[in-house]
């Protein structure tokens, strides 16, 4: 039928830009224009914030998380203005994919957590700032970034739930598995008891 067809098109087109959106590696392009040199020769060799943050500049790692974060919430933003709440989830999941695995990097990305949140924000405000509480709280208490963004994914499910955005539940945890995912190594040194804390330098 036209109207599926185009419908299916114009969700692939939005898929297609909240990847490239989200696919920009804000903290390689930061610590590189600032002369902090290469990110992922740089403690955990991620590039996300909680990385920056290990190069010592403070200014630049607040860059990054708000760049990061912003990349998720502009892309479904954009998408529901034009498109609706479908397009808005499909922008969301295709920025953060597009973090985690950017074409421009080999697929080698971040872990995706400011991304998440900030994707989470847009969707569903109410749940995406108690995931950000929660993520606060955890870091707070633990000081291991890591086991934040392991507690505020895990608890972004039952959030939804729980604040009445039930159709926001099957993004949210197949978000939250690809961060499990790609904490696999954080989970085994969290589980060794040698996870570094936050702001340590590389």
């Amino acid at each position: 039928m036209p109207g599926i067809e185009n419908g299916t098109s114009l969700l692939g087109l939005v898929a297609a830009l909240g990847y490239l959106l989200g696919s920009i590696p804000f903290g390689l392009v930061i610590t590189r224009l600032l002369g902090l040199g290469d990110l992922r020769k740089i403690g955990s060799g991620n590039i996300g914030a909680t990385n920056v943050l290990r190069t010592g500049n403070k200014p630049a790692a607040l860059a990054t998380l708000l760049l990061d974060s912003g990349k998720g919430a502009i892309a479904v933003l954009l998408a529901r203005y034009f498109l609706g709440e479908t397009a808005a989830q499909v922008a969301g999941a295709a920025a953060f994919v597009g973090h985690i695995y950017p074409v421009w990097l080999r697929f080698q990305g971040g872990k995706g957590v400011a991304t998440f949140l900030g994707t989470m924000i847009a969707l569903a405000w109410p749940v995406g700032l108690a995931a950000c509480a929660l993520w606060l709280l955890t870091a707070l208490i633990t000081r291991i970034s890591s086991l934040s963004a392991l507690v505020s994914a895990a608890a972004t499910v039952p959030l939804a739930y729980a604040l009445g955005f039930r159709d926001l539940m099957m993004l949210a945890a197949g978000l939250s598995v690809l961060i499990f995912w790609r904490h696999r190594s954080n989970i085994a040194r969290l589980a060794a008891g040698n996870e570094p804390r936050i702001g340590k330098k590389g």
